[in-house]
């Protein structure tokens, strides 16, 4: 069998094989079976509890009462003020243990299947993924406490900084490793993503969002990382466009992405979403205070902050405090972005192997290495937001299902996104960084691509929502 434990010296790309053989023992083509399974079981406990004159019901204009089956049977810890066990019982109010219990076992059952057929020890991560489960519930406790709320402080973060404490205190536990899937949790949650991204949302406010996200976004891609080449002269150039991506386009979603297209170290993927994630809490709590210091609109301030913050949960916070309209407005312009996603990742893939293995190489790599290189779980994302938004406009009461649906995908999303960031944590050892932060030039290229990517967002999102779309916009918000 694999050894379990990852060199911290392993590259994050794809191994290869046949097609068939690529399908069975990958982890981005299990990413895409794991999340189509969650989403059509979800999908057709939905459909099955709908009452049997539910169209008729429809047709004659008359709502229809929509609700999960798994409603209760998946949940996550929810707020608190000085007693943080009352944020998963509370006698009279809340019992979300049940809930907590039925994502446990589904993500055990998902993921450990998954990684037995890939070859993996299923026990060896079952006996790990009880404790990093554990580190992830810690995380969504402690992000429930009403003052940390109120100041955003999100599950992501916590979920960060109680691996990074472990990890570089008494070490990550050999037990906990085998369960250290950063990869795994993310590439899942971000097929199930795929389903709330659907393009129906995007006609609403398509036209202006597409000018600030896919026009900006490349813009400043491209610049940065011609940037830290140029100028700064970084030695990694897979460390440079993974930044690059991961502070132009969205984050977390796009490094994981990036990574695997461009061939980068583990720990440069791990050193690049903490930079990231540092930077987010920080935006995400300092732009809504900017925004309504200069008077900005709502409208303007929410297009601003879905192009400019990385993580999506950390733009609805951010949105969420300016106000309803900013909310949709940031909401909108994110999830218009991630849809680069997929672009960015064959982008890149593409050039690698076209110009930079070729140049640092000598040798032309042949064409399919492409394929080889790009990241299958995009395929999945596209595929679940072609299919959700066909669903949404085809079947009757679609707005409805597909919410029933997507609420219950979403909680199991929010777990495995949670998993992936204490795994982050737990992989990163602050004393393995210093090597990327000699100079101090992977911050200096966040710093300065950030700043460029503030300042085109603002004057786009000004052109297309204030001056150009303006009128359009002003109907759509009302």
């Amino acid at each position: 069998m694999p050894d379990e434990t990852q060199s911290t010296d392993e590259v994050i790309t794809p191994k290869r094989g046949s097609l068939w053989t690529d399908m069975r023992r990958s982890e981005d083509w299990w990413a895409i079976w794991i999340g189509a399974v969650i989403l059509a079981v979800a999908f057709l406990l939905v459909y099955r509890s709908l009452p049997s004159d539910w169209s008729q019901t429809v047709a004659a204009g008359e709502p229809v009462k929509i609700s999960s089956p798994l409603k209760g049977w998946l949940g996550k810890p929810g707020g608190w003020k000085s007693n943080p066990i009352t944020s998963i019982y509370e006698a009279g109010e809340r019992n979300v243990l049940p809930g907590m219990v039925g994502a446990f076992c589904v993500s055990l059952a998902v993921f450990g299947g998954g990684l037995a057929v890939m070859g993996h020890n299923p026990l060896k991560f079952a006996i790990g993924f009880i404790g990093v489960f554990c580190l992830a519930v810690l995380a969504y406790v402690l992000a429930g406490q009403d003052v940390i709320k109120y100041y955003n402080l999100e599950y992501a973060l916590w979920a960060l900084a109680v691996g990074m404490i472990i990890s570089n205190t008494i070490g990550t536990p050999a037990v906990f490793k085998p369960a250290v899937r950063t990869e795994f949790y993310i590439k899942t949650g971000l097929v199930l993503l795929g389903a709330e991204v659907l393009f129906s949302r995007l006609l609403a406010l398509g036209a202006p969002g597409i000018g600030v996200a896919w026009l900006v976004t490349p813009v400043v891609l491209i610049s940065t990382y011609a940037f830290g080449q140029a100028v700064l002269k970084m030695e990694s150039k897979s460390l440079n466009m993974v930044i690059s991506a991961d502070m132009s386009v969205c984050g977390v979603s796009a490094a994981i992405a990036t990574a695997a297209a461009c061939r980068a170290k583990k720990e440069e993927l791990s050193f690049a979403i903490g930079l990231s994630l540092t930077f987010t809490v920080i935006m995400m709590a300092v732009m809504p205070a900017v925004i309504k210091a200069l008077g900005m609109s709502q409208v303007l301030g929410g297009a601003w902050m879905g192009g400019t913050i990385d993580s999506t949960g950390a733009v609805a916070a951010a949105g969420g405090l300016l106000g309803e309209q900013a909310l949709e407005v940031a909401a909108t312009v994110k999830m218009i972005q991630n849809i680069l996603i997929g672009v960015t990742a064959f982008g890149v893939a593409t050039y690698w192997v076209t110009c930079v293995e070729k140049t640092d190489s000598g040798i032309r790599p042949d064409a399919r290495e492409i394929w080889y290189r790009f990241p299958k779980f995009v395929l999945g994302f596209v595929a679940a937001s072609a299919v959700f938004s066909t669903l949404y406009a085809m079947l009757p009461a679609g707005q409805d299902i597909v919410s029933a649906v997507v609420k219950d995908t979403k909680t199991l999303r929010g777990w495995f996104f949670c998993l992936a960031f204490v795994s982050i944590g737990l992989e990163i050892n602050f004393r393995d960084f210093a090597q990327y932060l000699k100079g101090g030039k992977p911050l200096i290229l966040y710093v300065c691509g950030q700043s460029l990517n503030l300042i085109l967002t603002l004057a786009m999102s000004w052109l297309m929502f204030e001056v150009i779309f303006k009128d359009t916009v002003q109907e759509l918000v009302k």
